[in-house]
This record gives C-alpha cells, sequence and structure tokens, in this order.
C-alpha cells in the first residue's frame, strides 16, 4: 500500500502542496483530480523522490520513500511517467526502453556477474520487451527508429514502456492525455486498465476527467494544495457539485 501522510511541498516560500493525506491499496488504479496549479504534479514528483517533501511521510510497501533519492525510489520499484514524457529524441525506440530498465537494477549488477547471471538477465529483458510490445505493437516496428521521429501517441507509449521496463510495482503516471487525439486517449486509457487488470498498482493524474473516472477504482480531487473531496470514481462522476466545480464537467 502506498501511504501518503500529512505530506506538504514547498519550492521556497511557496507551497504547492498542503498537508496531503491519501492512500493507494495494492492492485488499485486511483486517479488525481483537479484544476491546473493545483499541486497535482508536485505530489507525483514528490512521491517519485524527485522533490522532497517539506513535511509528512511517504510509505510503500513498509518502505519509507520520503528520505530516499529518486533512483533509490525507482529501485523499490516506483516507476514515474513524468508530464510531457521526456523521451531521448536523439536515441532510439530501443536504447530509450533499456534505460528505463537500468535505474531498477543498477545497484544489482553484482549479482548478475558470470555466465549464469549473464543468461538469466537476458532472459529477464527479452521477457521485458515481450511484455511491451505486447502492450504496445507499434514500438516493436520502431525499434530502430529515432524516439524524437515518433508522433506524439508513439511518445507516449515509449514513455509508459520505459517506465514499464523497470518492472515496477506501483506505476506513476502525470497527465498522459495532453495533446493526445481522443482516440489515442481511449487508447491509452484501456491499456491502463489492462495493467491494472493484471496487478500493477497505478496512481494517475490526469486532466480528463471523464476518461480517468472511467478507469480507475477511487478518485481524490485537489485544489490548491488540499485535498477537496474523495471517493469511489462512480461517486464522483455522480456529484454534481463536484462535476460542475472541480472536474470541468456539466
Amino acid at each position: 500500500m502506498l501511504q501518503v501522510q500529512g505530506v506538504s511541498v514547498h519550492y521556497g516560500h511557496i507551497q504547492a502542496v498542503r498537508g496531503v493525506s491519501l492512500e493507494v491499496r495494492p492492485g488499485e488504479l486511483v486517479t488525481m483530480l483537479g484544476p491546473n496549479g493545483a499541486g497535482k504534479s508536485s505530489l507525483l514528483r514528490t512521491l517519485a523522490g524527485l522533490q522532497s517533501p517539506s513535511e509528512g511521510e511517504i510509505h510503500w510497501n513498509g518502505r519509507r520513500l520520503d528520505a530516499m533519492r529518486g533512483h533509490q525510489v525507482a529501485q523499490a520499484g516506483v516507476a514515474l511517467v513524468p508530464e510531457g514524457r521526456h523521451i531521448l529524441p536523439p536515441m532510439t525506440v530501443q536504447d530509450n526502453l533499456l534505460l528505463g530498465s537500468y535505474v531498477r537494477h543498477a545497484g544489482s549488477a553484482a549479482s548478475l556477474l558470470g555466465p549464469v547471471g549473464a543468461v538469466l538477465k537476458r532472459e529477464e529483458m527479452r521477457q521485458r520487451f515481450e511484455h511491451v510490445f505486447a502492450l504496445f505493437p507499434r514500438l516493436k516496428e520502431r525499434l530502430s527508429q529515432m524516439a524524437g521521429s515518433l508522433s506524439g501517441g508513439e511518445q507516449q507509449m515509449l514513455a509508459i514502456g520505459r517506465a514499464l521496463m523497470a518492472s515496477p510495482t506501483l506505476l506513476l503516471l502525470d497527465e498522459p492525455s495532453v495533446g493526445l487525439a481522443p482516440n489515442l486517449v481511449r487508447e491509452i486509457m484501456g491499456l491502463l486498465q489492462r495493467l491494472r487488470d493484471e496487478g500493477l498498482t497505478i496512481l494517475l493524474v490526469e486532466q480528463d476527467a471523464h476518461a480517468a473516472l472511467r478507469i480507475a477504482d477511487r478518485g481524490y480531487v485537489m485544489e490548491t494544495g488540499r485535498i477537496v473531496a474523495e471517493g469511489a470514481s462512480r461517486e464522483l462522476l455522480n456529484s454534481a457539485r463536484l462535476r460542475r466545480a472541480y472536474l470541468g464537467m456539466a
């Protein structure tokens, strides 16, 4: 379980997150909604170890994450798909995917030395590539292509595939639908639903409230750095006040 307890985040004198507490249970897909500037991305960066909280604690699977650096959080099984994708354009699709597997296991390289370990490592890598290709067949067709030449939707698939190459137990996604056509948004959401059904735990920050709540088990709504509402997805969708005030839905 992910447990966030009273987390606050500051950028100098500016407070972006104000005493947020939430939880994500194993195997859940939970979405975080709210207007721009609500603090959602700051919270996600903090969970991933890219920003230190000024207050509060973060626990995942019995380990305390708020005292860890980003690469240590990744090694603990938490992978972030950042807003804007942040793929490496001058590198191939294959190299971008390979980088996703590096951080998670860089600290355990010694245990993979020797011919037996090398074979096991190659077999594990092959299985991870096959899993990503089963989700995103287009990436297999473009393995040797420069990542920067992909379409926006393909770049988002690559960003998610790169995170999955780390074989995470918790996947954090920040606005994966931004800039995508409606048919691609539906495709990405369907794939996230499939990953949840396979047992992956997911925390999704999303601007498309309706699309996110359709696939999520539960949701939280943030405004000005605070959690202002939470509940089952169906409850949030059916709340007229929340639809008007926070979700941008009539």
